[in-house]
């Protein structure tokens, strides 16, 4: 190592000469703005330098924030996965909530809408495990008074009919179901079937002529003459119609959702469903019985029927006004005793009318 140093010695205190001259012209000459060559040089030389030492450093130093970050961003993604999931859960349960508000509020409007009638609400609490039969359970019994061959409805139309009754709940058969049968007419031709089920999702309408013209979308409505159901109420609408033998076979599309139901109604009577305005229209104008004329002639029927007969009849329309009437007359009951054994038992005294 002495050797080459030794004899590279003059080369390199040449070089070194040079570089000091070289320097020293760098610090005398000047560049723009009055900036020394050497500080040029020296910048040129330097910033690649600082430039990777800082894209060093800010690598180090982002790996290491992300790290400690990405430490706190997890706890607050997980924290806020959560907040995500309660939410969600509080979004169905408050949907539930609507719609069972929605439904609810069909009801009272239906309840409402026809007062004239008696009607029970029940939910659907179960429904039958056997694949080919279509039968509910709801929460009303014997205990409310619900009996067998009641017919059960929703707003939208028929659903079925109460076939087992037990102290708190009852089984509903439904209209889909093949064991069930409801009489049906279409509402533009009134044209007459029974509807029956066939196990399918929906029923079919039996026992109409093929040269019946049948298209689809017609409504067809219960004729009331099975004794269960009131007439004129919806069962649904013709989906397809194809000619049989010896009969169509006709499709139809129940109106009530009898795969998603929840709350139904019960019919304690087989009275018809009339719409309210249409009662108020018929309660407006004056109807025969109403007139006194009528009223007069037939309280003088020719068998001098006595004023009890119509007080029998009169507990169904009117039990207060009825109840009114039947005290006067048990107190005058005594009065024409006597004269009564003496005439015929069922024709009371010519003085009993006026008292």
């Amino acid at each position: 190592m002495s050797e080459i140093l030794s004899r590279h010695r003059p080369l390199a205190l040449l070089a070194a000469m040079i570089f000091v001259q070289v320097l020293l012209l760098a610090f005398q000459i000047k560049r723009e703005h009055d900036v020394r060559l050497v500080r040029y040089w020296a910048v040129q030389l330097l910033t690649p330098v600082e430039r990777a030492g800082t894209w060093s450093f800010s690598r180090v130093t982002g790996v290491w924030r992300g790290y400690v970050g990405l430490r706190d961003t997890r706890a607050e993604n997980d924290r806020l996965k959560r907040e995500v999931e309660k939410l969600s859960m509080r979004n169905r349960e408050l949907e539930s909530k609507a719609a069972e508000a929605q439904r609810l509020a069909s009801l009272l409007n239906f309840r409402e809408a026809h007062s004239e009638a008696q009607m029970l609400a029940a939910q659907v609490i179960g429904a039958s495990a056997d694949p080919a039969s279509h039968t509910l359970f709801i929460n009303r019994g014997e205990r409310d008074h619900v009996r067998r061959n009641l017919a059960v409805v929703t707003p939208e139309g028929v659903v079925g009919k109460i076939v087992e009754v037990f102290p708190s709940a009852a089984q509903v058969l439904l209209i889909n179901d093949k064991d069930s049968g409801v009489g049906a007419l279409f509402a533009d031709t009134r044209t007459h079937g029974v509807v029956k089920g066939s196990g399918d999702p929906d029923p079919r309408m039996d026992y109409v002529e093929n040269g019946e013209k049948v298209r689809a979308g017609e409504v067809v409505l219960t004729s009331g003459e099975d004794r269960i159901f009131p007439k004129d109420f919806p069962i649904g609408t013709v989906e397809s119609a194809a000619p049989g033998n010896p009969f169509q076979v006709i499709r139809i599309q129940s109106a009530a959702h009898l795969d998603r139901l929840e709350e139904v109604l019960i019919l304690l009577t087989q009275q018809e469903l009339a719409p309210k305005k249409t009662e108020e229209t018929a309660s407006s104008s004056p109807s025969p019985a109403s007139q006194p004329g009528v009223a007069k002639t037939k309280s003088s029927s020719p068998n001098h029927t006595s004023p009890a007969t119509p007080k029998k009849t009169m507990p169904p329309v009117s039990p207060k006004p009825d109840a009114a009437s039947a005290a006067p007359a048990a107190v005058t009951a005594p009065t024409p005793a006597p004269a009564a054994t003496s005439s015929s038992p069922t024709t009371p005294p010519p003085s009993a009318p006026p008292q």
